[in-house]
């Protein structure tokens, strides 16, 4: 797929807005994550296959998929208690 769906994810205060994401069943997509905490946050999730560092201020890009329908957890492993979200593939 030449332009594969994008959902855009923030983390303010050490949580992801929005925190549940649709993206599409069967196909690759990309998320982007934009970090606006003053420190390191992190983006992983064991079932998407994506662990990956954001530093304060950075927006980074991650691939996943192709995905069954379901749900997909996804977290910020730093702060686990406030930073965790629901990617539902459709």
């Amino acid at each position: 797929m030449a332009n594969p769906p994008s959902p855009a994810l923030t983390l303010r205060n050490h949580g992801f807005t929005p925190d549940h994401i649709i993206v599409p069943a069967g196909t690759r997509f990309k998320i982007r994550v934009t970090n606006h905490d003053s420190t390191p946050d992190e983006f992983e999730s064991p079932a998407l296959r994506v662990e990956k560092i954001v530093v304060p201020g950075q927006t980074i890009t991650v691939f996943a998929g192709p995905l069954s329908p379901g749900s997909y957890v996804f977290y910020d492993d730093y702060h686990p208690e406030t930073a965790h979200g629901v990617a539902e593939a459709k």
